[in-house]
């Protein structure tokens, strides 16, 4: 059936009389029905467009469709604003719990998110009467924020969300700033913390449609971790923090212009690096600190314990109030006209976070009884998947050690399914078949997770033996 608001009801015989009857009608799907959004006299059928949006725990980022054409415009992105309230979900969580601040938490999500989009149409000479719908991915609690459900219940035991779908709502009810009768989609979760973005990335790389034992692992401030094929999936999540995406790092900062996004240390400790955009070094971004990671550790400037070897024969390691750190590069070619450096803090930091998603694959391989070597095809997602090398990720111990030709690079997944969601009632519609079909697996009480994080705490692991070909690399016996 097809419904209207009242808003449009209101503006219809004029309309209708003052276009000569010739009119276009933009229609939104709201379950069952289907729901006129907007009535506009003539033909403007192309200057109807929507928002997929990326809710990340650290980072939130846009894209503008042109929804007839079904182009991507343009991009934006920006930290996310509740990030002055924890630098992960659970700390947000019991921050707005014990200060009574679930509305707050509410508003400067939506902030960001109507920050992006007016920024991508002011830039676009586009009306926000235009845009017409939006889509957005995210892990459940950053979910529930958004609409303003309570995820309180999400942290304490049985770690049930209020809901894990959501049907479409109006997009003003929530305070997103779009066209008044605007939808807003979310897309469904699959526990209390396998999300949106999971079931978005499953739609991005039809996971449902693979032959081949497949595993998808979405890295960023919660590792997420999909195992499975066309006949099952199995999911589980892991707090690896927000490191890899630039944030709790002295030098870190997003992937933007002037970001070190790869790095190499000769054995004589130079260091090579290079800058997105070719511009002026402004910090270093999650695909950088992986391989300054990994270099360090080759060039021996750390030990397997991340530890600084204080007798290495460089002036780049230098000792500070702080402890030890190394430079990367002097504060004379910086656009921040200071040094870029890497601590002993910021080493640590990514260990653990390599370390948590590392032991959320192997446990969650053990679990259904395989190993690394029953793996056929693994997709890489996240901000940076695009831009990280996989050598270095396995010199690190953050992937497991397979080969190269078995990784697949799918980037931004959350935000490629959003879009797909955004341009196809179907691919919104497998994204709830995809989610329903995922069985999820508790981390959170699973004794061989945390004995397997406190072996991963090494470069690459304490058991050297699950890395061969990085024993080679280091010649360890």
């Amino acid at each position: 059936k097809i419904t209207t608001n009242f808003d449009v009801l209101k503006r219809l015989p004029v309309i209708l009389r003052s276009s000569d009857w010739k009119v276009t009608a933009t229609l939104g799907y709201r379950g069952p029905s289907v729901e006129i959004i907007e009535i506009q006299g003539g033909n403007v059928s192309d200057g109807n467009y929507g928002v997929a949006v990326d809710v990340g725990t650290t980072t939130v980022v846009a894209h503008l469709l042109n929804l007839s054409r079904g182009e991507t415009i343009d991009i934006e992105a920006t930290y996310n604003s509740q990030i002055k309230y924890g630098d992960d979900y659970i700390q947000r969580i019991i921050y707005a719990a014990q200060n009574n601040a679930m509305a707050l938490m509410q508003e400067v999500l939506v902030e960001d998110i109507n920050h992006l989009i007016s920024t991508l149409i002011k830039r676009n000479h586009i009306s926000i009467h235009d845009v017409s719908a939006v889509v957005c991915a995210g892990n459940t609690v950053m979910t529930h924020f958004l609409i303003g459900l309570d995820p309180t219940n999400i942290r304490k035991e049985p770690y049930l969300p209020a809901a894990s779908f959501v049907p479409p709502l109006k997009a003003c009810d929530v305070g997103i700033k779009i066209n008044n009768n605007g939808l807003l989609y979310t897309l469904p979760c699959v526990g209390a913390y396998v999300g949106g973005d999971i079931s978005s990335g499953a739609l991005a790389i039809r996971l449902d449609k693979a032959d081949m034992l497949s595993l998808l692992i979405d890295i960023g401030t919660n590792g997420e971790i999909v195992l499975g094929n066309k006949d099952w999936m199995v999911c589980c999540s892991a707090s690896a923090g927000p490191s890899f995406e630039g944030s709790g790092i002295s030098c870190g900062t997003r992937a933007a212009k002037g970001a070190i996004e790869k790095v190499t240390i000769t054995k004589k400790y130079d260091v090579v690096y290079k800058t997105i955009a070719d511009a002026p070094p402004s910090g270093i971004c999650g695909s950088g600190l992986l391989d300054c990671l990994a270099n360090l550790t080759r060039s021996g400037v750390i030990d397997r314990t991340g530890n600084f070897q204080k007798g290495i024969n460089s002036d780049r390691l230098r000792k500070t109030d702080n402890g030890y750190e190394f430079v990367l590069v002097d504060r004379s070619i910086t656009s921040t006209k200071r040094d870029i450096v890497i601590t002993q803090a910021d080493i640590q930091n990514l260990m653990r976070s390599k370390a948590a998603i590392y032991s959320a694959i192997s446990t969650l391989l053990e679990s259904m009884g395989m190993s690394v070597n029953n793996i056929e095809q693994l997709y890489l997602a996240g901000g940076f998947g695009n831009y990280l090398d996989i050598r270095s990720a396995i010199t690190i111990g953050m992937l497991p050690d397979v080969s190269a030709s078995k990784v697949q690079f799918v980037g931004n997944t959350s935000v490629i399914g959003a879009k797909m969601a955004l341009l196809a009632k179907d691919a919104y519609e497998i994204a709830g078949i995809l989610a329903s079909k995922m069985t999820y697996f508790d981390l959170m009480s699973n004794n061989k997770y945390m004995e397997e994080y406190m072996s991963a705490n090494f470069l690459p692991h304490t058991d050297i033996e699950k890395f061969p070909s990085v024993a080679q690399e280091l010649m360890v016996s």
